[in-house]
């Protein structure tokens, strides 16, 4: 029997409830197919387009109160834990397996002193003109900035997961044989101020937080589904390579060069080494929601050790 930490993208789930509901039907059966030859089961899932829908629903809205953003990853914590909830449930039953799916809202813990805080990153939110994303920065303090050409956004910093609060709870469900469902969007982040627990306006990489998980709760295993089948070198160029099976000391030297892109495929590929540096011996494998039962058992995608 292994462990093993699933990370679903926020952008693998769909553009709305319904499309999201229809896409994970896919990924249940996967998951399923994990449960049936004996492994236990914690998915990490994202949450960037989600969240930002909440909280500009609650930002345009003439009726309903500002929300603040830890609250709004917490409300997606929620609806998406509940959608992947539903569909692993239907899935057993409809395999004939009997396992409880537990959802567990999850604070992770962050550095308050963390320089990243001091370059907020992570657009969240609609596209603003200037004029307006000017006057919505001097009204509300958020820091703007334009984005690929198409208008400005609000961005929040996107500081390293330190801790998992919750880690105890979420090994515990796993040991009694639950499938669990956690740090849904990299976790609400929060910092210790006087001893006690805050939230703060920020978004954790799901990728990060899922490294992490593993990590805390010794995972055999850090599969990250994504959209493509590999990781690859000089992607989409003349001498693009596919990366099949790689040691993490050539992840390392990879890294180290232009090789992925910043906001897609390196902090994928970054995850796993620092799973695999916290963990030495285990797996990382990154692969598509498409091949994903064949990546669980080490057939298909990148992997890493």
């Amino acid at each position: 029997m292994s462990r093993y930490v699933v990370s679903l993208g926020g952008n693998a789930l769909g553009n709305n409830a319904e499309e999201q509901k229809e896409l994970l039907k896919g990924v249940a059966k996967s998951i399923v197919h994990l449960i049936k030859l004996g492994n236990e089961v914690i998915i990490v899932h994202g949450n960037g387009p989600q969240v930002g829908m909440i909280n500009l629903a609650f930002t345009e809205s003439t009726s309903a109160p500002d929300m603040p953003f830890p609250e709004c990853g917490a409300m997606s914590q929620g609806y998406i834990g509940f959608h992947i909830q539903n569909a692993i449930y239907n899935a057993l039953k409809e395999a004939g397996l009997k396992r409880n799916v537990a959802t567990v809202v999850t604070q992770v813990l962050v550095d308050k002193d963390d320089p990243l805080f001091l370059s907020p990153s992570k657009p969240v939110g609609s596209f603003y003109d200037k004029e307006t994303a000017e006057k919505i920065a001097k009204e509300k303090g958020y820091t703007m900035k334009e984005d690929a050409g198409r208008g400005y956004r609000r961005v929040v910093a996107s500081p390293l997961p330190v801790d998992v609060i919750e880690k105890e709870s979420i090994s515990s469900l796993v040991k009694k044989g639950d499938i669990v469902i956690c740090a849904g969007g990299g976790g609400i982040p929060v910092i210790e101020k006087d001893g006690k627990l805050e939230g703060i306006a920020a978004v954790i990489d799901k990728d990060y937080a899922s490294a992490k998980v593993a990590s805390l709760v010794d995972a055999d295993y850090l599969v990250i589904l994504t959209a493509v089948d590999n990781v690859y070198i000089n992607y989409r160029k003349p001498d693009e390579k596919k990366l099949e099976s790689v040691s993490k000391k050539e992840m390392e030297d990879y890294l180290k060069t232009d090789y992925f892109a910043k906001g897609s495929m390196y902090p994928k590929v970054n995850a796993c080494v620092k799973f695999l540096n916290e963990a030495p011996g285990k797996t990382a494998i990154i692969s598509s929601l498409e091949k994903a039962p064949l990546a669980f058992e080490g057939k298909a995608g990148t992997i890493i050790k």
